[in-house]
């Protein structure tokens, strides 16, 4: 008796298993379908020929993108492939990595390429009109291997590598990012206009090599973006470095401008709703306030050969010229009627073209500035607005 029983349980398992597969298997086209529902707030529809499910695994054939304000035009990607995928408890899913075919694409005389696209940790809302940040399309991490630009046969740029990742703050309140684009370089030797070739020559740029670095962070509440830095660095040129922080960038704040631009995008009478869009943008400007700003530069070595380049153009020597321009940036500053800041950027110019090293404009006020006193004061005041914002300028520090 005892071996009939343990086949009966035996066949009874099977059983269950075989008629239970298909109620938990992964459903490809939903993950497409809710993946489209999230982006349709950015304007862009993910259209496929056919999905076949593996396990975990969901791979996409005949992929391509189709933008909303232009239903006409179809960017083929290729086959995609999801990996790693599994339903989320609020109906969305998480795919562990998703690998894009490699970018070979040319037209007329140009040529662009791209290898090794990822995608890690991707979220997909299952309800992407909520209004907590699980309710929007969010990945780990992003990046590319080799990209190349190639014109007429010949390479013009080059990028050994990106990286880009997120990752969420304690209890969901918001995420910190960052984002790399390293080894890049660009020949400009090719330039054809002659005036371009030969400043391009003097100024020493016929090969550029550098890299360009972000990095921020994002509070869903507050809507505060804070973008801590966005530089481009290049050797023989020099950094350039640019931050900002803002608030009131909420989820509402984000879809408000969505939805305005689908609205103008589907309004066939252009001038129309350039107007209507440009009246939405005022009113959820109001909604913004401005916390800081910095703009930096730090020098090596581009600052005296523009000086000498014009110069020359002018019959002067580089010297020459930045003695000239310490005389005439008060005379220019005094017509902005801004004594404090006339002063400021005279001290600073001439601190920097004696010496060149850095060169920073920052806005810090005391007290955050809502967007609307800014708007204000710079049609009522304009000489106010540095005050308002606590700008500064100051040179090799």
């Amino acid at each position: 008796m005892l071996p009939n029983r343990n086949l009966r349980l035996m066949l009874a398992s099977a059983a269950f298993i075989g008629l239970s597969g298909p109620a938990f298997a992964l459903d490809g086209a939903d993950v497409v379908t809710k993946l489209n529902a999230a982006y349709a707030l950015s304007g862009a529809t993910i259209a496929y020929e056919n999905v076949a499910v593996d396990g975990t695994t969901v791979t996409l054939t005949g992929v391509s993108v189709k933008p909303t304000a232009a239903p006409d035009k179809n960017f083929k990607i290729g086959d995609v492939t999801l990996e790693g995928v599994e339903e989320s408890d609020n109906g969305g899913y998480y795919v562990e990595t998703v690998t894009l075919p490699d970018v070979d694409v040319k037209e007329e005389d140009a040529a662009v390429t791209a290898k090794d696209i990822t995608i890690g940790g991707l979220t997909i809302p299952g309800n992407p009109s909520g209004g907590t940040i699980n309710d929007i399309v969010l990945y780990e991490s992003a990046g590319t291997g080799p990209v190349t630009v190639t014109v007429k046969g010949k390479q013009v740029f080059s990028m050994e590598e990106s990286e880009a990742n997120l990752t969420k703050q304690e209890s969901d309140a918001g995420f910190d990012f960052d984002a790399t684009l390293s080894g890049i370089k660009a020949d400009l030797s090719e330039v054809e206009d002659a005036k371009a070739k030969d400043a391009i020559e003097k100024l020493g740029l016929k090969t550029l090599a550098g890299e360009v670095t972000m990095k921020g962070s994002w509070e869903v509440a507050s809507g505060n973006v804070s973008l801590e830095e966005y530089a481009f660095d290049f050797a023989n040129v020099g950094r350039l470095a640019f931050a900002v922080d803002i608030s009131g960038y909420t989820l509402e704040f984000m879809k408000s401008v969505q939805e305005a631009i689908k609205a103008q995008e589907a309004n066939p009478n252009k001038e129309e709703a350039n107007q209507a869009m440009g009246l939405a943008m005022m009113g959820l400007v109001q909604q913004l306030t401005f916390n800081s700003a910095s703009l930096r530069f730090d020098d090596a070595t581009i600052t005296k050969r523009v000086l000498d380049y014009i110069g020359g153009q002018q019959g002067v020597s580089g010297d020459q010229l930045a003695q000239s321009l310490k005389g005439m940036v008060p005379l220019m500053m005094a017509q902005l009627n801004v004594p404090e800041l006339q002063n400021q950027v005279s001290t600073a110019v001439n601190s920097y073209l004696d010496a060149p090293k850095s060169l920073t404009i920052s806005a810090e006020p005391a007290n955050p500035v809502p967007f609307p006193m800014i708007i204000g004061a710079a049609m009522g005041a304009p000489n106010t607005v540095p005050g308002v914002l606590g700008v500064k300028v100051t040179a090799n520090d």
